[in-house]
């Protein structure tokens, strides 16, 4: 079993998210060190992807830009590799979908993220019964397949605790990634449930998009995961995004600790 217990910095941790080449991969590359430099524990790297049926307008939106400026899996590596020379050991987990990982290969896409030390991937198109075809092949690169866990899970909730790896992924509310007015799922109840079966953390996303919200969500969880919101400020400020995602991260990193 793969625990990310030890990434986890202090007694609650901050996991951000950029789509990789939004608005180009010198950029995510810059985002990324800015998001280390606010305090992050562990950032998503998403490969945009052209259905992602999980993502609202603004994820979507992102992979859009990222694709039309030609991103690719293979220059995404290439900027990591890149960001490896300063950065060799910092946690990365990719966010992505079944078809671009069944497409590049499920050896050869981990043996490169071990290469290049990304830790885990996150796959929410993948459902839990037909995840061992990738486990298999992951497990024996250590990258843990990260589960999500949603308020419908239910019964199923001790079956997909039980086995996870790396940290749950609790999703916060039904429907699809975007920032929310109010969460009105009982995260509280859902969490301790998990924590019956697992001893990894328990990490909430989907529509957290303030240090008051994040705050709110780390009470009862073990890190709060925030992407649409970073994501909008890549959006409205584009090449000058620097400065106002490692403002806005930092702001979550302090409101959590």
């Amino acid at each position: 079993m793969i625990n990310f217990k030890n990434y986890i910095k202090g007694n609650k941790g901050f996991i951000p998210f950029v789509t990789a080449g939004d608005p180009s991969l010198d950029k995510t590359e810059e985002f990324l060190h800015e998001l280390i430099k606010a305090g992050s524990s562990i950032i998503e790297v998403g490969i945009p992807f052209s259905d992602p049926i999980a993502e609202g307008n603004t994820i979507m939106e992102a992979d859009i830009r990222a694709l039309n400026s030609g991103t690719t899996l293979d220059k995404i590596f290439d900027m990591i590799t890149h960001f490896r020379q300063s950065e060799p050991d910092f946690p990365l987990v990719f966010m992505t979908y079944l078809n671009p990982v069944f497409a590049y290969g499920y050896d050869r896409i981990f043996k490169r993220m071990k290469e290049l030390k990304i830790v885990g991937i996150i796959i929410p198109d993948m459902p839990y019964e037909e995840k061992e075809e990738a486990r298999s092949v992951a497990s024996k690169y250590d990258i843990a397949v990260i589960s999500l866990i949603a308020p419908t899970s239910n019964q199923r909730i001790k079956m997909i605790a039980s086995e996870a790896e790396g940290f749950v992924y609790l999703v916060s509310s039904l429907g699809v990634t975007g920032v929310r007015d109010v969460i009105t799922t009982d995260i509280d109840g859902m969490a301790k449930e998990i924590k019956k079966y697992t001893d990894i953390p328990v990490c909430v996303g989907f529509g957290i998009k303030s240090p008051e919200s994040a705050k709110k969500m780390t009470n009862v969880a073990d890190g709060a995961i925030i992407g649409s919101a970073i994501v909008n400020i890549i959006k409205e400020h584009k090449d000058d995004s620097a400065k106002y995602i490692y403002d806005f991260a930092k702001s979550i990193v302090d409101a959590i600790k």
